[in-house]
């Protein structure tokens, strides 16, 4: 599996980050689903990934994760809440979305609980999982065990 992350990580993680970029646009664009504030909350964690992740994947740099990681993290507390509030009767916070599109506002339900603020969550939580998968196979195996020594007689 550490092979998968660090041959491959990078790649799947934009790659979730440009379906998801891809499916917001065709949600607000070809549907004319009109966001509400958290939504761009959300896009705005969301859509830097895109360049971001697509830059470290073409040069392999693993340091990004120090970069991507905060975002999608950010990006999928603002999805979390933004599902709760839909689905949870008496969640919705008082001062968001007073102004334009109400954040409780569900455009798809698909099985009943699929809503965009659901595919942003899952969205997140891949790129998160994969740019932590990402970090740990950058490691030397010597150096996570606590033992730096053994990582220096390698070399």
């Amino acid at each position: 599996m550490t092979r998968f992350f660090r041959d491959f990580g990078l790649y799947a993680a934009w790659l979730v980050a440009i379906v998801a970029t891809a499916g917001s646009l065709y949600f607000s664009e070809v549907r004319l689903f009109v966001p509400c504030t958290l939504c761009w909350y959300q896009r705005i964690m969301m859509y830097p990934l895109v360049i971001i992740l697509g830059v470290a994947s073409y040069r392999q740099d693993r340091r990004v994760v120090a970069y991507a990681l905060p975002l999608a993290v950010i990006g999928g507390a603002f999805s979390l809440f933004h599902y709760l509030e839909q689905k949870v009767p008496g969640f919705s916070a008082p001062t968001l979305c007073r102004v334009g599109v109400p954040c409780n506002q569900e455009y798809i339900n698909w099985l009943g609980f699929i809503t965009i603020p659901f595919l942003a969550l899952v969205a997140f939580v891949l790129i998160s999982v994969l740019l932590i998968g990402v970090a740990r196979s950058a490691r030397p195996a010597a150096v996570s065990l606590g033992r730096p020594e053994a990582a220096e007689a390698r070399v």
